[in-house]
């Protein structure tokens, strides 16, 4: 275009002006000078050879093409900047959205984002996530990561600079903290980065990430977090949500438990305690090596057999008062009236009948009946009182099959009544819809007084038909029974309760195995029943250690 021997330089913006006779033209990037064009003619070139005007037109030819050139290959470098920064951002969502979403558990969202934050090279020593449940002002630490003790950590929730981001649910970084009129050096920390965590408009938690030595947080980072907050946020709202309706579900099963036990004062509190003992001996069948090393429970198993235990006698709603909390084989009517019989009997014999009146009320509450008793009540029961052609005999048919029962106060026709409450409990449960990680609820609960003999009810299962979960509450349910007073028996130390519990293992009725899990950790069961009279997280329950 120019002739041979011209040369074509494109130069930065400062470099130093061209050499004489060379043609300079600027380029500019959105307006911007960027560098120049330079043209520098041969070393023989005749200067009047090509016209000024010429030169100078075709050099801004030349210029422009450069220009559109840079122009271009600028917005195809942002556009792909561009493209790779919505690239990484999805990919962050997307990775963000499963695992922050991969549990119900506030304290399981929290430690998800943590890990996710410390996965993006941040230039932050330290971490915490602060979490408000619904109805709460005041925020508490659920999980951290590096020396949080050495920074106190959980004291930045005391500062306004806190209580301001909360506020105003925008997050931000304070790389002076000393700088800032709302840091009141509540925590020995220089740089600080804070982004809220918003549910519904509500600020339910809280990020908090930095040091103790002066450290930049670029906006980068604020975006960074910003995105895995919006995603945090939704998550740990969900849980939290999820976490209160499990609390009002569990008050719930507890009021119940207790209106059911409440029928009969002796039984308070028993399917409260039968619940937590199930659990309690499930952990140790869980960390058992040798007769249950096949077995492994889950939180959600243990919050089964939980609800199982609490629910397992809730079929006694339908039990007449009289048969549930009958203390005697007959009511105190009845023996009043027997010993009005009696004294008349005496009166009109001249006998003392006070000691056979006493003798039968000691039978009538006595747990078992000996052949001595049989005899005494065969003995009264075979005498009569007559007036005139009146024959009134001291105890009727009735009243002697009664105080003749061979154990316990029920009689066949009542002990049917109590046997029916398992299948109750199924008849009045079955309508509730159960989550699907409980869907083995009912069936616990109505095989809780199977045998493995068949011998139980209302079934009369047998062994491979009945639940391990079912025979768990089976055991706890007869030892709790055992330990705790009744109205018609006092309550008997553990040992004897362990020894009752081995005479049914070994007629074959209980699990054997199970029997002798409960005897060699008997301290073990009893300390993780306490622990969880406090409530504590079910999953924590499973996996932290019995404190001795």
């Amino acid at each position: 275009m120019l002739g041979p021997g011209w040369q074509t330089d494109v130069v930065d913006a400062a470099q130093s002006a061209p050499a004489p006779g060379c043609r300079q033209e600027p380029l500019r990037l959105d307006g911007m000078l960027i560098g120049y064009l330079v043209l520098t003619p041969p070393d023989d070139a005749d200067p009047a050879a090509i016209p000024a005007p010429d030169l100078g037109q075709k050099a801004r030819f030349v210029a422009d093409c450069l220009e559109a050139i840079i122009d271009g290959e600028a917005l195809r470098r942002t556009l792909a900047g561009e493209t790779l920064t919505k690239y990484r951002e999805i990919s962050l969502l997307h990775r963000a959205t499963l695992g922050l979403n991969g549990s119900l558990r506030p304290k399981d969202v929290a430690q998800a984002l943590l890990d996710e934050c410390r996965r993006g090279e941040l230039p932050a020593e330290v971490g915490m996530v602060f979490l408000r449940a619904p109805g709460e002002t005041a925020f508490a630490p659920v999980c951290a990561y590096g020396d949080t003790a050495a920074c106190t950590l959980d004291r930045v929730a005391a500062s306004g600079l806190f209580h301001d981001i909360c506020t105003s649910q925008k997050g931000e970084i304070v790389n002076d903290l000393a700088a800032d009129s709302r840091w009141a050096g509540e925590a020995p920390l220089s740089s600080l980065l804070l982004s809220p965590l918003v549910s519904t408009s509500r600020c339910v938690g809280m990020l908090v990430l930095g040091g103790p030595t002066p450290m930049l947080f670029e906006a980068s980072h604020l975006q960074y977090i910003g995105t895995l907050a919006t995603v945090a946020g939704i998550a740990t709202g969900n849980a939290l949500h999820f976490d209160a309706i499990q609390a009002l579900i569990n008050s719930l099963m507890q009021a119940l438990a207790t209106a059911i036990d409440a029928r009969d004062p002796f039984t308070a509190g028993h399917s409260q305690r039968v619940a937590r003992l199930g659990v309690a001996l499930a952990r140790t069948v869980h960390f058992d090596t040798s007769a249950f090393a096949e077995v492994a429970f889950t939180p959600h198993d243990l919050e089964e057999l939980l609800y199982a235990g609490l629910l397992h006698d809730v079929g006694k709603i339908g039990i007449r008062e009289e048969v549930l909390t009958k203390a005697t084989r007959l009511s105190a009517g009845v023996m009043e009236v027997i010993g009005q019989r009696l004294a008349l009997h005496g009166l009109t014999t001249g006998q003392d009948m006070q000691a056979d009146f006493q003798a039968l009320c000691r039978i009538n509450a006595a747990d078992v009946v000996t052949a001595d008793d049989a005899a005494l009540v065969a003995r009264i029961g075979a005498r009569e009182i007559r007036f005139g052609e009146t024959v009134m005999p001291l105890l009727g048919p009735r009243e002697i099959a009664c105080l003749l029962i061979a154990r316990g106060n029920l009689t066949p026709e009542e002990r049917l009544e109590i046997e029916r409450h398992p299948a109750e409990s199924h008849r009045i449960l079955q309508h509730i819809p159960f989550p699907q990680n409980m869907q083995r609820l009912l069936p616990i609960i109505s095989q809780h007084h199977e045998r493995l003999d068949g011998s139980g009810y209302p079934g009369r299962l047998r062994e491979a038909e009945i639940l391990l979960q079912s025979r768990i509450i089976a055991i706890v349910d007869i030892y709790d029974a055992i330990t705790m007073a009744r109205h018609y028996k006092p309550a008997l130390p553990r040992e004897k309760a362990l020894g009752v519990l081995w005479q049914e293992a070994r007629a074959g009725r209980i699990d054997a195995r199970l029997v002798r899990l409960f005897d060699d950790n008997i301290d073990t069961v009893e300390r993780d029943c306490a622990r969880l009279e406090r409530r504590l997280d079910l999953s924590e329950f499973l996996l932290t250690p019995t404190p001795a």
